[in-house]
């Protein structure tokens, strides 16, 4: 958990930080777009080796050497913001810096899934899942939420080169928790296999079975058009004019939400009728990003957000569940890795997704587009996938 915890605050005290500084630099809603498609682009070349490398080497080992590259990344940016690197206002092409550095955490981001989602099922029994994934999720979005808010506030008070070097303590510390942790690693996971047969195996698993396809395509669709995160720089500076500090609470608000849900389910774990809470849950994310794009006031627009936070956190631990319950141990480095191509890509293909249609139709109709689309892919994946929508998670143990 302070693995997953440190980690997250370093990645999203980053990614609340590089969206101020791009912004500043371009003042160009689609430069915010560009920052997710520099990071997903190396998480889908590295995420099936990624997956293969954490099912046939030791994890703790690569969690480790993944936090260390994390920490580079921060160091790289703290060099920009402070003048070592030189970055001018400007077009897109004057931060290609920043872009670069951003490269390089999609590639070592693409680890971190893995690592902790193998860790987490040596650690706990079958019948601890549903609560562990719920207790894990609540440290997940505490970290959602702290981040981001830690990273404005600091941008706020004391600069953006304050708040990169925060984040590489961060990874650090992460490094060095993952480097303690003392767990067994199967004597199967040791085996050697052939990389491209293997991950084809795992792509075969995942791809026959429709219970988990349709829990991450569902999820997939709903982050990558309701990416509305990634244009909150915008949204602050055009719409609801406030400074750092408002971006973070912008930016922490569906955290926030999902924490709140999570130690709700880690007390009442879903079991019957988790289909179609998955797929209500869903479909109010995708109201409440439609009312944030149509709201003016700053407050409102937070409470919409948490609200979205509320519906994905309960998203967030029906999906975990799944993929631990339906997942065979010597195979769950691999269809982590499948995830995270699924779920950890689509934040950044949304990020791109949400700057390029803000830039043809423009902020507000952007979002309200990208959450009435969110509503149909709820739709389609109800008709399309008729033993999620009828799923009790006790077929699973």
């Amino acid at each position: 958990m302070a693995y997953r915890l440190l980690t997250i605050l370093s990645y999203q005290i980053v990614a609340v930080t590089v969206g101020w500084h791009v912004y500043e630099l371009t003042r160009d809603p689609w430069a915010l777009g560009l920052i997710g498609l520099a990071e997903v682009l190396p998480y889908f070349c590295v995420a099936p080796f990624a997956g293969y490398l954490v099912d046939h080497l030791p994890r703790r080992k690569l969690g480790a050497v993944a936090c260390a590259g994390l920490a580079a990344t921060a160091g790289v940016l703290t060099a920009i913001a402070a003048g070592g690197i030189p970055v001018h206002a400007g077009g897109i092409a004057q931060a290609w810096p920043i872009y670069a550095a951003i490269v390089l955490t999609g590639a070592v981001r693409a680890f971190l899934g893995p690592v902790y989602n193998a860790l987490f099922a040596r650690v706990l029994s079958r019948a601890l899942f549903t609560r562990g994934a719920s207790i894990g999720s609540v440290v997940f979005q505490l970290g959602l939420v702290l981040g981001p808010a830690l990273g404005g506030l600091i941008v706020g008070w004391a600069g953006k080169t304050a708040a990169y070097a925060v984040s590489l303590l961060l990874a650090l510390g992460a490094s060095v928790a993952i480097a303690r942790l003392h767990v067994t690693e199967p004597p199967l996971l040791l085996q050697r296999a052939p990389v491209f047969a293997s991950i084809r195996e795992g792509l075969r698993f995942v791809f026959g079975h429709q219970i988990l396809l349709a829990a991450l395509a569902l999820d997939m669709f709903a982050v990558l058009f309701g990416g509305a995160v990634a244009l909150l720089p915008a949204f602050i500076k055009e719409i609801l004019h406030y400074g750092p500090e408002g971006l973070g609470i912008l930016r922490a608000a569906p955290a926030l939400g999902a924490v709140v849900v999570g130690l709700w389910l880690a007390r009442h774990p879903p079991e019957r009728n988790a289909g179609r809470i998955l797929l209500f849950a869903v479909a109010g994310f995708g109201l409440c990003i439609i009312g944030f794009g149509l709201s003016t006031h700053f407050w409102l627009s937070a409470l919409l957000l948490l609200g979205s936070g509320l519906c994905d956190g309960v998203s967030v631990v029906l999906r975990s569940t799944i993929l631990q319950l339906a997942t065979p141990d010597e195979m769950r480095g691999r269809v982590s890795a499948i995830n995270g191509i699924f779920i950890g890509s689509s934040n950044e293909l949304g990020a791109f997704y949400a700057g390029t249609m803000a830039r043809l139709l423009g902020l507000v109709p952007a979002v309200v587009f990208g959450g009435c689309m969110t509503l149909g892919v709820v739709a389609t994946t109800a008709r399309l996938a008729p033993r999620l929508r009828r799923l009790d998670l006790r077929e699973l143990h």
